[in-house]
């Protein structure tokens, strides 16, 4: 299992950049089904034909929103990663980060979760998105325990992979202010070989 990359950004135009802006708040707030392309067209300002342009179908904006997304947390991850030299470190600044994500102000669930319960069937393109973003975060965590030389890196990959889940789904349903210290100690607790 290695690391992959989402395709490169398509080229950007101002139209399709406050299309994607706008679908990304309205998405997010509100929920994906929820929102019609008619009000994204009319909250982006554009005009119907330039949103067609970009964006042949609605599902085409959805994984675009997803894509993006995807790159999003790529690039901050590399600068969370780069603030750390050692692998378990890592590790457990990226849980903190995601913790404190899901315990702040405007936090409504990851959109990946969000977006595979509206897309149920696992053939839809957007859960194709979906698995492709969890790959790669799978992905990062097994290298990131092979380089620590872990033991079980696969099934440990896997382990943090199925409590980042939990935690972004229910961080903000817990006291915030023992939410960071819980997911240490479990994610230290999952890193630690059985004896």
């Amino acid at each position: 299992m290695t690391r992959s990359d989402i395709a490169a950004q398509p080229r950007e135009s101002p139209a399709r950049r406050r299309l994607l802006t706008t679908a990304r708040a309205l998405f997010y707030a509100k929920g994906i089904r929820m929102v019609g392309i008619d009000r994204i067209i009319a909250e982006a300002g554009v005009a119907k034909a330039t949103f067609y342009h970009h964006f042949p179908t609605k599902d085409d904006l959805v994984c675009a929103y997803l894509e993006e997304q995807s790159r999003s947390e790529r690039t901050h991850t590399r600068r969370i990663e780069a603030a750390q030299t050692e692998p378990t470190a890592k590790i457990l600044a990226l849980f903190d980060v995601i913790s404190e994500v899901g315990c702040g102000p405007g936090f409504n669930g990851c959109p990946f979760i969000n977006a595979a319960a509206e897309y149920p069937d696992p053939s839809h393109p957007v859960q194709r998105v979906i698995a492709e973003h969890r790959r790669w975060f799978r992905g990062l965590l097994y290298d990131l325990l092979t380089e620590a030389g872990h033991p079980d890196a696969r099934r440990t990959a896997a382990m943090l992979t199925v409590l980042r889940d939990g935690l972004v789904v229910g961080s903000d349903l817990d006291d915030p202010s023992e939410i960071r210290d819980l997911t240490r100690t479990a994610v230290q607790r999952v890193l630690t070989p059985p004896s």
